[in-house]
């Protein structure tokens, strides 16, 4: 198999192209030395906090979601909540910042590939990460327009029926993630190729993202997107 038997790269963005770990870690500092916990620490707890109120209230928009997230992690921190910070946090994730790599690959990639994104995020949240990302998507599918959030296999259905609709067949599509539970466990469930942007790399734990078992097939894994570019450029010869 090789990056240029496909026509279409879909990506996950927060973990992927966003830097969402160091955008989460910022709106949290507040609460992380009010609780005494480190910025790993959080990102432990946040992950499964995230997913549980995900699974709960799956039409909620994203920044919504946010606020519920930080009213639980005061709630497990055993500290008092704060609507200014939870407000702060869920309106923060058009400012996260983007992985220094992530502008020029997608830009090199646009020239090859239709590039999609499939992302557990509200419109009005993806507009200035898509401005810093500085690229066009040929699609955008986010868990507003869905109605749910990933990992549910809704969320890849429903790309592969628009995808199809556009004359996108889903041999055609490569799934380009860093969650390994979010995204890889799904792609696989619906049969659908994948590259593991292995982000976390040279860290321990799974950060923010909850960790699968079994650990999921994947059909590449690179270590950022300009390892992905480089792999493809070499195909090119």
């Amino acid at each position: 198999m090789r990056l240029s038997d496909f026509k279409a790269l879909s990506f996950d963005c927060y973990g992927t192209l966003i830097d969402w770990e160091t955008g989460l870690s910022t709106e949290l500092r507040p609460l992380a030395e009010r609780s005494g916990r480190s910025p790993e620490q959080l990102l432990d707890a946040y992950g499964p906090i995230e997913h549980e109120i995900e699974e709960v209230h799956p039409q909620m928009r994203y920044s919504e979601l946010l606020e519920k997230v930080h009213e639980r992690l005061c709630d497990e921190l055993g500290v008092d909540r704060d609507e200014a910070e939870a407000a702060a946090l869920g309106a923060s994730v058009g400012n996260w910042p983007v992985f220094p790599d992530s502008p020029d690959s997608l830009s090199y990639l646009k020239d090859h590939f239709r590039l999609i994104i499939l992302s557990n995020v509200d419109r009005r949240s993806f507009v200035g990460s898509n401005r810093r990302l500085g690229v066009e998507f040929d699609f955008i599918f986010t868990a507003e327009d869905i109605g749910s959030y990933k990992p549910s296999l809704r969320n890849f259905e429903y790309m592969i029926d628009r995808l199809g609709e556009a004359g996108i067949e889903k041999g055609s599509i490569l799934h380009v993630a860093q969650s390994l539970f979010h995204d890889h466990v799904p792609a696989n469930r619906v049969g659908i190729a994948s590259a593991w942007i292995d982000r976390r790399h040279d860290k321990p734990g799974s950060g923010a993202t909850v960790f699968p078992d079994p650990v999921p097939y994947y059909d590449f894994r690179f270590t950022s997107m300009g390892e992905l570019c480089a792999a493809h450029r070499a195909e090119q010869g």
